[in-house]
């Protein structure tokens, strides 16, 4: 028997994506104890084959239905008390999905959905993942700035205005939108034309664009906060 003691390793997932124009981010309902009937993070314990990526994948995947997103660790949280059961030090990831695809609740889930991220009570989920949603949220804001990761909510082909729509919902602000499109064009390194164009219901047809970088690629000139 070991002279240590015996602590667990988890990990969870804050997936967001963009819903009717709103940060959304992805809860399942628990189906087990503790928090039984609470809603909180997709998560669950790192079996001993897997490393924390994997595990990552695997829960958010068995948990929602939901695979291949956007996907890096957030940071570790190992509050003594932070989980009933045992002592246990849980890894949380950031994903990031181009549209919020109906999620499929399986193994200790009972359901799976969609939720505002400025509607969820932090206070009402499970376990400290009210700590964990925020700490994401702030990150996700920040990875905006300076990494191409706002084309992860995007399809593959794009207008500036819906990369615009992107930045505003995450940083909940309105931009001017002459000077995030001058920013978006100096940036050689992130953006490119498609030499298309889409068909607009009013004015004129907008140009489409393709990211050259993608996901937490970083950019040669970020875009800051306050200053769009």
């Amino acid at each position: 028997m070991s002279e240590y003691p015996v602590s667990y390793v988890a990990v969870d997932v804050v997936a967001f994506s963009i819903a009717d124009g709103d940060l959304a981010v992805l809860l399942v309902e628990r189906g087990v104890e503790p928090w039984r009937g609470s809603l909180a993070l997709p998560g669950g314990f790192l079996r001993p084959e897997e490393d924390l990526l994997a595990a990552a994948r695997r829960e958010l995947w068995e948990e929602t239905g939901v695979d291949e997103p956007v996907l890096e660790q957030l940071r570790s949280y190992g509050a003594p008390d932070r989980d009933p059961r045992a002592r246990t030090v849980s890894v949380a990831h950031l994903a990031v999905l181009p549209e919020p695809v109906a999620p499929l609740a399986g193994t200790d889930a009972a359901g799976a959905a969609w939720h505002p991220v400025g509607g969820v009570r932090r206070d009402a989920l499970a376990f400290d993942h009210g700590a964990v949603l925020d700490d994401a949220v702030e990150r996700l804001a920040s990875k905006l700035e300076y990494t191409a990761l706002g084309t992860a909510f995007l399809p593959e082909e794009f207008t500036l205005a819906e990369l615009r729509a992107v930045y505003e919902t995450v940083w909940d602000r309105p931009l001017d939108p002459g000077n995030f499109q001058r920013k978006v064009r100096g940036a050689a390194d992130w953006v490119v034309p498609t030499g298309e164009q889409r068909a607009a219901t009013r004015g004129r047809p907008a140009a489409l664009f393709r990211a050259r970088k993608t996901g937490t690629e970083p950019l040669d000139a970020p875009l800051v906060r306050g200053t769009v």
